[in-house]
């Protein structure tokens, strides 16, 4: 379980396949003394497995496996040597929760519509993917790429958030524009919701 409140960002250093898995490298500053084998970590809102951890020189790195379902729906199958993605450790009780609820399951990729810069913000429009936009809300929130976001509007298929500069510094999505595709965490709530309105 997460929060959606990124505390690094780590940079992929190798990506291995190993048959239906990839085997992907990962340099962070987190210490590696404080990462457990195990251990889930989020990365880029995904929740992938540490298989391994070491240092090296200054940086930690940590290995996990990404696995064919993983590959098939986020966007983890497009990483390569060099790619900047945003981490975050697991919640532990006791700690704030700065964000939402976040899993890590990611539930499919959204594309970035259009990004407007003003007074060091961006105001960014998505699209979701169509069985996924119903669980968008104005006012409600929605992980992408692990960030916890408030949705500002919603039309359609299509939704708007507004990244303060913090954001933007601290995250990947600084360096996100038209065209780029991002993982999306749909809020657990909403679905819960929609689940029970079903039923019922």
């Amino acid at each position: 379980m997460f929060t959606g409140i990124v505390t690094d960002v780590g940079e992929v250093v190798s990506v291995e396949p190993r048959g239906e898995l990839r085997r992907l490298r990962i340099a962070c500053s987190y210490d590696a003394d404080s990462i457990a084998l195990g251990a889930s970590i989020a990365c880029s809102g995904v929740c992938l497995t540490v298989v391994a951890v070491a240092r090296e020189g200054a940086r930690t790195i940590f290995e996990v496996d990404a696995a064919a379902e993983t590959l098939a729906v986020t966007t983890v199958g497009t990483w390569v040597e060099g790619t900047r993605i945003n981490l975050e450790r697991a919640l532990k009780i006791g700690d704030e929760l700065g964000g939402h609820i976040v899993t890590g399951h990611v539930d499919g990729v959204a594309k970035v519509l259009s990004r407007g810069d003003f007074d060091d913000m961006s105001s960014f429009w998505f699209e979701a993917p169509r069985d996924l936009s119903r669980f968008v809300a104005k006012k409600g929130s929605v992980a992408l790429d692990g960030v916890s976001l408030t949705v500002n509007d919603v039309e359609e298929n299509r939704f708007s958030v507004l990244l303060i500069p913090h954001t933007l510094a601290v995250t990947t999505l600084g360096a996100r524009s038209a065209g780029d595709a991002l993982n999306i965490e749909v809020d657990l709530m909403a679905r819960y919701a929609a689940r029970l309105s079903e039923a019922g």
